[in-house]
């Protein structure tokens, strides 16, 4: 990762410029942050510790919260510290490193809901095959395959962030490191890097956005024959990971379906996607899920009596 121009470091302008309002930020995100990590390392326990839940959607859940938790961590603590810093400075490895990791983290996210998706239209219109078609060794391979496509999908992105030339101006206007904002600090053409961004980047988002699309729409016509319990069972089950994909998908789409061209919402809709999301993630698959409920509740009673004794 050689740097070829006289740029060592990147200063980050942050979220805000206003003292009063960062350091209402600073305690907001400091509790968000503390919310991601405590509520997905719960839904990763109580699944791992519970006998009742141990059907592949829940396996996908898992591996959900645990990208969820990183995902957060590699924006979230630096955003946290630097909301209280006067001068917010990253490295030029390090803003390479943050970018690198950020998309593949991101992206491996994008195509475990995507898998999640598959997983519930075969519970749903196969139901009589889903242990078949959805067994353990076919769930390993999705989340591998997801894990993989994120790596390839990052290592393109890093790629291209290596290939602009920094001449001079070094003040990045965002609170992490990302493909759009350094190319518009890059001195040489960037017209078909920023092409090959949007394809890669914005192309994946709307790709699996539509596969998902898709998938409920197969899923909305096998419930036809459904009896109406049968039906709203069905549609309570799906609510839920609806509901995270337009949260996450939604801004990914409209900041990376498009130009290398920055607005002044980027950094209000980034943060859906880097800090809101992982974190309502635990709470709506939670409070819409009787079975996972019930299995926190299981493991608070043990935890209770193991103290008691």
């Amino acid at each position: 990762m050689e740097n070829k121009n006289n740029v060592t470091e990147f200063i980050l302008r942050g979220l805000t410029q206003d003292k009063t309002v960062a350091k209402v930020c600073f305690l907001l995100f400091l509790v968000f942050y503390a919310a991601i990590i405590l509520g997905n390392l719960l839904i990763i326990i109580t699944i791992k510790t519970s006998k009742q839940l141990n059907s592949p959607m829940y396996f996908f859940l898992s591996c959900m919260s645990f990208v969820d938790i990183n995902y957060s961590t590699v924006t979230a603590p630096k955003l946290i510290h630097d909301l209280l810093t006067e001068k917010k400075t990253i490295s030029f490895v390090g803003c390479i490193a943050q970018l690198f990791v950020g998309h593949f983290l991101g992206c491996t996210e994008i195509f475990l809901l995507t898998v999640m998706a598959y997983d519930r239209c075969v519970a749903i219109c196969k139901p009589l095959h889903y242990t078949s078609i959805v067994n353990k060794h076919v769930c390993g391979w999705l989340v591998a395959a997801s894990w993989v496509g994120g790596f390839v999908h990052s290592g393109v992105q890093a790629l291209l962030a290596l290939q602009l030339h920094f001449c001079g101006p070094n003040e990045i206007d965002h609170y992490f490191c990302d493909v759009h904002p350094l190319l518009k600090l890059a001195c040489n053409d960037t017209y078909v890097t920023g092409v090959i961004v949007a394809a890669n980047s914005g192309v994946i988002s709307l790709i699996c956005f539509v596969v998902l699309v898709v998938s409920y729409a197969v899923i909305l016509v096998s419930l036809r024959t459904r009896s109406s319990e049968g039906r709203l069972k069905a549609l309570y089950t799906c609510t839920s990971h609806i509901t995270v994909v337009i949260l996450f998908l939604g801004p990914c789409i409209f900041i990376y379906m498009r130009p290398s061209i920055t607005f002044s919402v980027d950094k209000t809709v980034s943060v859906f996607y880097t800090i809101i999301t992982p974190m309502l993630n635990p709470l709506i698959y939670t409070l819409r899920n009787g079975e996972v409920k019930n299995a926190m509740k299981r493991l608070w009673s043990r935890k209770v009596k193991g103290s008691e004794k």
